[in-house]
């Protein structure tokens, strides 16, 4: 079959979770369908609405810039020349099914536009970007605060100080530049050495704005998506439940962890650590909903002769942050291990002893916690989403309050005085059955068979 996976954004240039994830299941699914990717790409230095035909790694992918060059908040998720786009690469490509991991960047209209042409589509539940407009995580850094309930008067706030009004300020200004590429390049350059700065200079220049009136109305267009989706899959419990109270039916959601490529495990992992520090890691991006300073907090209370802080993750995907980090580490025994090679990912696991997830948003189901234990490696994890659906507390790791250094650093230096307990910990980790991403594909293609049954019939009845 032919099956086009949509998302806000893919490899080579990002490498979070949800886009690791599609690739892999592209990966196994093409040796048997035809499959390629539809994906977003905010890049000024391009034409915004520019479609660009690419492979990656053997995978077709069609890259649709979207600079958020908008005339109303509305185009925000339902832009007129990207909703054209997106026609013409549907007309092009002819999917039977079209399986959306993430409509930012693309369109909230995606959905109606297959049914139109009497394509089913099913989606991943990776994140909140449906209903929460600032990037899906539900959370307002300013404010410190975790969205348990959409309100939309919040989002208004939120979404003035979010990164995506920068965005639309600059892919406004760059759209009638006469020279777009050497500004961008100029301001990345410009990004990298003062990251402060160049942020200050993004919000101060004139963006589109939102009252509570269109947050209202962009959330009625993601409860029409919930209506035209035909199949939501959950990797967690936690997300599920979260969908079902913001208004998608039950009988919609099916609850279906993730698949992953197996890791070699290293056997010294867990070992008794009474002869060397604990080696403790961050594995993933560097952006404050992730809470690294959060880690950093805590580890500051810890001696530091008993452990060493092992972060990895890629400093240029938010260059402000990174520099706050590495201003906060001073003298503490931390390391930033930078960007690395999804093929080197048990390299990564291989030099630490302790997985720390001290995320601030409602989780889904993170990867690197799935990565950990298949390298038997313990986690210690902020009890939020769907981190608590995965970590058997005192045998797999442990839990925090996600709002407490304090407790974390309490949980860390525990493992400190008891190696033996890190050690127990890490076998049980190793005995965590992992589903494998063959598996996951084959749960997939009885997805698509099961959607694709159901919209003949509806067809068959009309």
């Amino acid at each position: 079959m032919r099956i086009l996976h949509a998302i806000h954004d893919f490899l080579p240039r990002y490498q979070a979770g949800s886009e690791i994830y599609a690739y892999e299941l592209c990966r196994v699914q093409a040796a048997s369908h035809h499959v390629s990717v539809l994906c977003g790409d905010y890049d000024p230095s391009r034409r915004h609405g520019q479609v660009t035909w690419r492979v990656h790694k053997g995978l077709p992918v069609v890259e649709l810039v979207n600079n958020q060059v908008c005339v109303s908040f509305e185009d925000t998720y339902r832009s007129p020349i990207i909703g054209d786009r997106i026609g013409q690469v549907l007309h092009a490509v002819q999917p039977d099914v079209i399986h959306v991991h993430n409509l930012f960047n693309l369109s909230f209209d995606l959905p109606a536009m297959a049914h139109a042409r009497g394509i089913p589509v099913v989606a991943t539940l990776h994140d909140y970007a449906l209903v929460c407009p600032t990037g899906g995580q539900r959370i307002h850094r300013a404010e410190d605060h975790v969205c348990h309930v959409i309100d939309t008067d919040r989002c208004v706030r939120c979404f003035r100080e979010s990164p995506l009004q920068a965005h639309m300020s600059f892919g406004k200004a760059a759209a009638v530049t006469p020279a777009p590429a050497l500004m961008h390049r100029a301001a990345l350059g410009m990004r990298r050495r003062f990251p402060g700065l160049t942020a200050h200079i993004a919000r101060a220049m004139p963006a589109v704005t939102a009252t509570r009136r269109e947050m209202d109305e962009r959330l009625a267009a993601a409860r029409r998506v919930f209506d035209q989706v035909d199949l939501f899959v959950a990797p967690s419990t936690s997300i599920a439940e979260e969908f079902e109270r913001l208004g998608v039916e039950a009988a919609k959601i099916r609850i279906s962890d993730y698949g992953f490529v197996p890791l070699l495990r290293n056997a010294g992992n867990g070992n008794d650590n009474t002869q060397r520090r604990l080696r403790i890691g961050y594995v993933g991006t560097l952006v404050w909903h992730k809470g690294v300073h959060v880690l950093l907090d805590a580890v500051r209370a810890l001696p530091s002769k008993a452990y060493e802080l092992k972060i990895f993750g890629n400093p240029d995907v938010f260059p402000a942050y990174a520099a706050e980090l590495r201003a906060s580490a001073g003298d503490l025994p931390v390391q930033f291990m930078g960007a690395f090679d999804r093929e080197r990912v048990a390299e990564v696991y291989a030099q630490i002893d302790l997985l720390v997830v001290p995320s601030l948003w409602l989780e889904n189901s993170p990867l690197v916690i799935h990565e950990a234990f298949m390298a038997g490696v313990p986690v210690v994890g902020a009890r939020i989403g769907g981190i608590a659906d995965l970590i058997d507390e005192g045998r797999t790791g442990l839990l925090y309050d996600p709002a407490s250094p304090i407790e974390l650093c309490a949980a860390i230096g525990g493992l400190i005085e008891n190696p033996r307990r890190l050690h127990e910990m890490a076998g049980f980790a190793r005995m965590v059955r992992v589903k494998t991403i063959g598996e996951d594909a084959q749960e997939w293609e009885r997805t698509y068979e099961d959607v694709l049954r159901r919209r003949a019939a509806v067809g068959l009845a009309t």
